[in-house]
C-alpha cells in the first residue's frame, strides 16, 4: 500500500521516493560508496531531511558497518553500492553479517534500462552477485515500483533473526518520477516454540553431564539470567558458541564460556556431555574438515534437543522452560563477580594482554573481537570486568573487525567501542580507519602486531603438514617488510602510539579510551 506524503516535493524521483520510503520505515543510516548510476540517490539523500550518511573508502566496510549497526541497534541500516563490482568489494562481510542473523538492506545501482542492452565495461549479473549472500534479491523494473520495493526490502530485513536484503536500482528507476512514499511494512514475529520441544529440554537437562547450548538473542542479559536459574535448577552446563553476534558479559552477569575454537580442544571440552539442548545456538561443528579428526564435534551418543532456533521466540522459550523446571524464582547460577585485576610487567602475551583488558575496560564498553589466535585467553580474564557487550566474527571472513567497530561506534555514540584487532585481518579493512576520523567516532583500536597470519601457522599442523619448510612459513609471514601501524593511522587521521610492554600497552590503552576520537594502539609482540 502505498500513501503521499505530504511533506515531499511533487513530482518525486524514483530514487527521492526510496530514500523517503527507507526512512518512513525506520532506517535512517547509510553506509556508502556510491559511483555514476547512484548520484540520484545521493541527490535525493542531500535534499531529503532524516537519513544520516557515513561515506567508506572500500565497499567492504559500508557493508561491515551495517552489520555492527544492526547488532547494537537492532534495527536495519542501508549500504549504498556501485553497481556488480561494488557490491563484489562488500561480499565478505556481507557473508558475515548473514552468517550473524544481521539485517541490512543493500541499494546498489543498475545501469538504465536503455544501457544494459549495449554491455557497458561495468554491466554484470549484480543478481547472481547478491544471491549467495543475500535472504531476499529484488530488482526494481519501474520507478513507480521503487518505493513498495523498498518497504518490501526493510521487511526481509527485519525477518528474525535479521536478514541481508539487495535492492537492486536501476538509474534511470532513480531518475524519472515515482510513485508515492510506501508505507512501512510490518516484520515477520519470532516463531513460538512447540510445547513438546520444552517438554523434551526439561527432560535433557539433568546434572552436569547436560548442556544449554546458547546463541543469538539468548545471549542477551535478560535471557542469560533465565539460563542462570535453569543451571541453578539442573545442575546443567551453559556454554555458547565459539562465535557469537553480540553476547552481555560482566560483573552481575551470567558468565557463559564458549566452545573452544581449536578442535581438540573442543573435543575434548564437548565429550562430557550426554544430553545438548540447543537455545540459538546450531549443534557443534569444526570450523574445518582435518584428517582423521570428526567434523562433529560432540560424543557419537549425544542427544542433540534442538529446542529453538535464531529466529524463534528465545525469550520466550527460555521463559517456558524455567517454569517447566520450576525455576523461575531461583538467584542464577554462575553470575560473575567484580574481581580487580594487577596488570603485570614485561613482554605482551596474550594473557597480559587479557590482564589489561579486565583492568581497564570500562563499564558499558562495546568490545568487537577480531583476535582469532591471540584472544583465546580474553574470555576467562574479562568475566568479571564491569558489564560490556562483546561482538564476534560469526562469518569467519576476515576484515570483520574494523568496519564493525564503525557501525557500532555509530549506532551507540554514548558508548566506547574497544576493537581488538589481529594485524592480518585489520590490513583487509584498514580504510575504515579513515570514516572513524571522518565521523570522530569514540573507538581505541589495538593491533595484535605478531607480524603474521598466525591462526594458520596454527592450521598447517591441524591438517597434518609438518616441519613446513621456509617458503611455507614465508607464505603465513607479514615482516618483509614490518606493517607501518602508526603511520597509516596518522595518515587517515587517527592518533596512533606503538608498545612493546605490558604497562605501556594498559596505559596507552586507557589514554585512547579516555579521548573523545579514534585512537589506534599497535601492540607488538
Amino acid at each position: 500500500m502505498t500513501v503521499r506524503s505530504e511533506t515531499s516535493p511533487t513530482p518525486m524521483n524514483g530514487a527521492e521516493s526510496l530514500v523517503r520510503t527507507l526512512i518512513a520505515s525506520g532506517v535512517d543510516t547509510c553506509f556508502s560508496n556510491p559511483g555514476t548510476s547512484e548520484m540520484h540517490f545521493v541527490a535525493a539523500l542531500d535534499h531529503v531531511a532524516g537519513m544520516r550518511s557515513v561515506l567508506a573508502l572500500f565497499e567492504g566496510v559500508a557493508t561491515g558497518a551495517a552489520d555492527g549497526y544492526y547488532r547494537m541497534a537492532g534495527k536495519p541500516a542501508c549500504t549504498l553500492l556501485h553497481l556488480g563490482p561494488g557490491l563484489a568489494n562488500g561480499l565478505a562481510n556481507l557473508h558475515n553479517a548473514k552468517k550473524a542473523g544481521s539485517g541490512v538492506v543493500n541499494i546498489v545501482g543498475e545501469h538504465a534500462a536503455s544501457h544494459v542492452e549495449l554491455d557497458a565495461p561495468l554491466m554484470s549479473d549484480i543478481a547472481g552477485i547478491a544471491r549467495p549472500v543475500s535472504h531476499w534479491v529484488q530488482a526494481s523494473v519501474l520507478a513507480t515500483d521503487v518505493a513498495d520495493d523498498g518497504a518490501r526490502a526493510v521487511q526481509a530485513a527485519m525477518t528474525p533473526p535479521g536478514q541481508v536484503a539487495t535492492l537492486i536500482l536501476p538509474s534511470d528507476t532513480a531518475w524519472n518520477p515515482g510513485g508515492p512514499v510506501a508505507e512501512p511494512l510490518p516484520p515477520a514475529p519470532r516463531s513460538q516454540v512447540a510445547d513438546h520441544l520444552v517438554d523434551q529440554a526439561v527432560g535433557a537437562l539433568d546434572g552436569p553431564d547436560s548442556l544449554l547450548l546458547l546463541g543469538g538473542a539468548a545471549l542477551t542479559a535478560e535471557n542469560l539470567e533465565l539460563a542462570g536459574r535453569i543451571a541453578a535448577r539442573t545442575g546443567c552446563a551453559l556454554l555458547s558458541e565459539w562465535s557469537n553476534a553480540r553476547m552481555e558479559r560482566g560483573a552481575g552477569r551470567v558468565s557463559v564460556g564458549k566452545v573452544p575454537y581449536p578442535i581438540d580442544m573442543a573435543l575434548e571440552v564437548l565429550h562430557r556431555y550426554r544430553r545438548i539442548v540447543l537455545a540459538g545456538a546450531r549443534a557443534p561443528i569444526g570450523f574445518f574438515a582435518y584428517p582423521g579428526k570428526p567434523a562433529v564435534l560432540t560424543r557419537k551418543d549425544a542427544q542433540i534437543v534442538p529446542l529453538a532456533g535464531a529466529g524463534d521466540d528465545l525469550t520466550g522459550v527460555l521463559g517456558m522452560l524455567c517454569d517447566g523446571l520450576a525455576a523461575s524464582d531461583l538467584t542464577a547460577a554462575h553470575v560473575s563477580s567484580r574481581q580487580e585485576t594487577t596488570v603485570p610487567q614485561g613482554a605482551i602475551t596474550p594473557e597480559t594482554i587479557a590482564a589489561v583488558l579486565a583492568r581497564v575496560m570500562p563499564e558499558n564498553a562495546i568490545v568487537v573481537d577480531e583476535s582469532v589466535t591471540t584472544g583465546r585467553a580474553f574470555f576467562p580474564a574479562t568475566a568479571g570486568a564491569p558489564p560490556h557487550t562483546w561482538l564476534n566474527n560469526c562469518g569467519g571472513s576476515i576484515g570483520f573487525g574494523l568496519p564493525v567497530a564503525v557501525g557500532a561506534a555509530t549506532a551507540c555514540p554514548d558508548r566506547k567501542v574497544l576493537a581488538l584487532i589481529g594485524d592480518g585481518s585489520a590490513m583487509y579493512t584498514v580504510q575504515a580507519l579513515w570514516t572513524m576520523a571522518r565521523e570522530q567516532q569514540d573507538v581505541t583500536i589495538v593491533i595484535f602486531s605478531n607480524r603474521s597470519y598466525e591462526i594458520l601457522r596454527g592450521e598447517l599442523t591441524n591438517v597434518g603438514v609438518r616441519n613446513p619448510g621456509p617458503r611455507a612459513v614465508d607464505m603465513l609471514s607479514l615482516n618483509r617488510p614490518d606493517l607501518g601501524w602508526v603511520q597509516m593511522a596518522r595518515g587517515m587521521g587517527v592518533e596512533g602510539f606503538r608498545v612493546d610492554e605490558t604497562q605501556a600497552l594498559a596505559q596507552a590503552v586507557q589514554a585512547g579510551l579516555e579521548s573523545d576520537g579514534p585512537c589506534l594502539i599497535e601492540a607488538v609482540m
